[in-house]
């Protein structure tokens, strides 16, 4: 996906995330470990939110067991200077088209 698609489709979920009771934290916080999309805040839970969008396949199969061993290990290092003690959760935001999927509490 070009930058710009991934720009588009990270504004697309933001805007659905503040219309559902999410207050945007963080955009694109990088680690040496890895990047996530999105970090929000909705009733005292952080959520970590990898945003995946795709015309002609099935956004949610670019989500693999290594990409969030890299998200895991770059929420530790996000903890560490935010609170370890927060409770969180890894979502997935999944775009095709118009539509838009949360899918929270993502695990291997």
């Amino acid at each position: 996906m070009s930058r710009k698609k991934g720009f588009e489709a990270e504004e697309f979920a933001c805007a659905y995330l503040k219309n559902t009771g999410f207050e945007i934290i963080e955009r694109n916080f990088f680690s040496k470990y890895g990047e996530i999309d999105i970090i929000a805040l909705k009733n005292k839970i952080l959520h970590f939110i990898e945003v995946k969008s795709g015309q002609n396949f099935e956004p949610i199969y670019a989500i693999t067991p290594k990409k969030i061993l890299k998200i895991t290990k770059t929420i530790r290092y996000f903890l560490l200077q935010y609170d370890p003690q927060t409770s969180y959760c890894i979502d997935a935001l999944i775009i095709k088209g118009d539509e838009i999927d949360l899918i929270e509490n993502i695990t291997l």
